[in-house]
């Protein structure tokens, strides 16, 4: 029974995003976004550390929130003070698609020493309506071109709500897993655990973590990626 109500809650809070994107808070994200896309995410090259690469859409660039409250900012600190030797880099882009993603995913991966990737993708694709076959062969490609180098990736992943449809919901909620399988890859099933539909966790739009639920997001992927790391 906890198991329904936790996916329940978690369906209505990925319809409520698509209801707040009708409402134009994607609108104003999206003009926001102008300025936040060019220049791109700054990589700094100077660093000897292995990298871990933040690669996502506004959950990752950290829309709404100061540098130093973002989940990558979050995550650098916390890797600090549990002893490991990382850089982390924020490569999150706010309205970035999966396809968006594929395009710059060259640039990303072009840097020194990077050993790990948390792709973080596929929410603004929900958002558009984006056909899920185009969503996951750019998820797929990004995966490759990664594992390609050997970078390892951990991927996170996303739920359609039943408003898109039945297919729609079963084809885009089965394509994050189905691909972490295929390509045996770490995979966080939803990164807002315990954030979605929490007043006291979010922004005012009710899609994007405020401080606190970024935290909290932190500790989600710091779950899963830990195991990845080495000491």
């Amino acid at each position: 029974m906890n198991r329904l109500i936790r996916a329940t809650a978690i369906l209505s809070f990925i319809s409520l995003a698509i209801i707040f994107s009708a409402c134009g808070v994607s609108t104003a994200e999206q003009q926001s976004n102008k300025k936040m896309e060019k220049p791109r995410p700054s990589i700094p090259v100077s660093s000897d550390k292995p990298k871990i690469v933040a690669f996502g859409d506004s959950l990752t660039a950290g829309f709404g929130l100061a540098e130093k409250e973002s989940y990558p900012y979050l995550l650098q600190k916390k890797l600090e003070a549990e002893g490991y030797n990382y850089e982390v880099i924020n490569a999150g882009v706010s309205g970035e698609t999966s396809l968006g993603g594929l395009e710059r995913i060259d640039w990303v991966l072009e840097q020194e020493n990077m050993q790990i990737l948390v792709l973080e993708l596929g929410a603004n694709d929900l958002l558009r309506g984006l056909p899920v076959i185009k969503m996951k062969e750019n998820l797929s490609t990004i995966i490759k071109k990664a594992k390609a180098k050997n970078i390892k990736v951990l991927l996170c992943g996303m739920l359609a709500p039943p408003t898109m449809g039945a297919s729609y919901q079963r084809e885009y909620t089965n394509a994050f897993p189905n691909l972490a399988s295929e390509y045996k890859v770490e995979f966080l099933p939803f990164l807002l655990e315990n954030v979605a539909l929490n007043r006291d966790l979010n922004q005012a739009d009710g899609i994007h973590p405020n401080a606190k639920g970024a935290v909290i997001m932190t500790e989600n992927i710091y779950k899963v990626l830990k195991p990845m790391l080495a000491k």
